[in-house]
């Protein structure tokens, strides 16, 4: 077993213990902040959730397939990795909603399946759902409190229809989770915040679509051609971003370590961390946790009782992605860029996208082919994810069939499943958050990071990055710099 120890001239150390996209944000964050970086990542492959791939020769993305253009961290990510020219708007916005055995036009005019009028939900909806809508206005305000189910809030406004078959799946495609036990507060925090000040839902989602259209195109968006897109692609599959970070990270002088698990976490000193490996020891001055909360939980069991607890509470779902190919001479017309499907109707699928139509670069890298997608699983109600792969693809051609028309056998497929994958925002998330974090105060050098405390996205996870990156720089930077004028600085 080999040590890693650091004379005391030398740039302070920070271990990152995982090595997904937060992990390697963090990683390239601390190392502009003139630390020594050692990043670990448990398994043989970087990039986490985010996975490239290909089917049939064509390239694809086997995991999260966009980012959320209107947040600037993800973008300035790919930016200053070299991507920037990559990042690509959708080919088209438009999807569906395959609901009672029809595909219907995604409304518009709401927010996160939520309508500010019951006009805006026409078409998807029952007449009685509609007008269950219009007697949000007649009834009193209700009490929301520091945080609500967002699926039992708008049912009790305007009816559980709006909520099983837009609501929902909506939430579902970001989540795999279940609306009725999904956090406002964590979720939709905006429409959360706008329903405390306004009597009705409906005056809230107005009063937050009214805030979104007074806010002007993002500038580093219109740089990169993606204008007001609302979320982006890279040329290549947003898989490549991890690599990308990952050679930015080398090339800064980092470390990367796959196949090399962090096994246990102990304390130096006041303020100094030693992390095992099976076949080293790192010492270092600060410690970035980037990794699921379980395996968070295990290394600060010992230090931090209270705050394993709370890791330990945080659930997660899996979920499995079916790829498919086929040649695009065999296909009916399929609309737009997909469909979303609601969980109250019973199919196995919970969504479907249409990759060739959606993203340009997979249909000019295989004009010939026709790539889809479906996802199958949510959190409780996973049990398809056990059966075999021929069962998945089976059984999401039959709903593909059934959606669309689409009889044609595919010239090959993929199945790849994420355990584990997505944890879940359930009513209270952000308070255990806030007690998970007052649990570590009094542990120097250590921050928590990733897409279980903060938003599950690929801009809130670089954010949450930053945020511990620069936590702990402040703590080991500015102190080693002080005392060691010299330090950071190679000869």
């Amino acid at each position: 077993m080999n040590a890693d120890t650091t004379g005391p001239q030398a740039a302070p150390h920070a271990v990152v213990v995982g090595g997904g996209i937060t992990g390697l944000a963090a990683a390239l964050r601390l190392l502009a902040a003139g630390a020594r970086v050692t990043l670990l990542e448990a398994g043989g492959r970087l990039g986490g959730k985010l996975r490239a791939g290909e089917i049939a020769g064509a390239p694809v993305d086997l995991g999260a397939e966009s980012l959320l253009a209107r947040r600037p961290e993800a973008v300035a990510l790919a930016e200053a990795v070299g991507l920037g020219g990559r990042l690509q708007a959708p080919g088209t916005a438009t999807a569906s909603v395959w609901s009672r055995g029809t595909l219907v036009p995604m409304p518009k005019g709401h927010v996160m399946g939520v309508p500010g009028t019951a006009e805006a939900v026409a078409g998807l909806l029952s007449e009685e759902a509609l007008r269950r809508i219009g007697r949000d206005a007649e009834l009193p305000p209700t009490e929301i409190g520091d945080d609500i189910a967002i699926g039992a809030y708008v049912a009790e406004r305007m009816g559980r229809e709006v909520v099983d078959r837009l609501v929902e799946p909506l939430l579902g495609g970001v989540y795999a989770g279940d609306a009725y036990r999904i956090s406002m507060k964590a979720a939709v925090p905006a429409l959360f915040a706008a329903a405390r000040r306004h009597p009705t839902l409906t005056g809230a989602v107005r009063a937050v679509q009214a805030a979104g259209a007074a806010v002007p195109a993002d500038a580093a968006g219109a740089a990169t051609g993606l204008g007001g897109a609302v979320f982006a692609g890279l040329d290549g599959g947003i898989g490549t971003l991890p690599g990308a970070v990952a050679e930015a990270v080398r090339a800064a002088g980092g470390t990367i370590l796959t196949d090399a698990p962090a096994t246990a976490l102990l304390r130096t000193g006041p303020a100094g961390w030693r992390v095992v490996t099976p076949d080293r020891v790192l010492d270092a001055d600060a410690v970035v946790l980037a990794a699921p909360a379980p395996v968070a939980a295990g290394l600060l069991g010992g230090h931090a009782p209270a705050a394993a607890a709370l890791l330990g509470e945080i659930a997660y779902a899996s979920m499995a992605l079916v790829t498919f190919a086929f040649r695009r001479a065999d296909l009916p017309e399929l609309p737009g860029s997909g469909f979303l499907v609601p969980p109250v109707d019973g199919h196995t699928i919970k969504a479907s996208t249409f990759s060739s139509q959606k993203w340009r670069w997979v249909g000019d890298a295989a004009p010939e082919l026709f790539v889809l997608r479906t996802s199958v699983g949510r959190h409780g109600e996973e049990g398809w994810l056990h059966r075999d792969d021929e069962d998945l693809v089976a059984a999401s051609l039959k709903d593909l069939g059934a959606a669309t028309g689409l009889a044609a056998r595919p010239v090959a497929t993929a199945v790849t499943r994420w355990t584990g994958g997505l944890p879940q925002y359930p009513v209270g998330h952000l308070d255990r958050v806030a007690r998970l974090r007052d649990a570590l105060a009094d542990l120097p050098g250590l921050r928590l990071a990733g897409a279980a405390y903060d938003g599950v996205g690929i801009p809130a996870c670089v954010a949450s990055a930053h945020r511990a990156a620069d936590a702990v720089a402040d703590e080991i930077i500015a102190t080693s710099r002080t005392a060691h004028p010299g330090a950071g600085h190679s000869s």
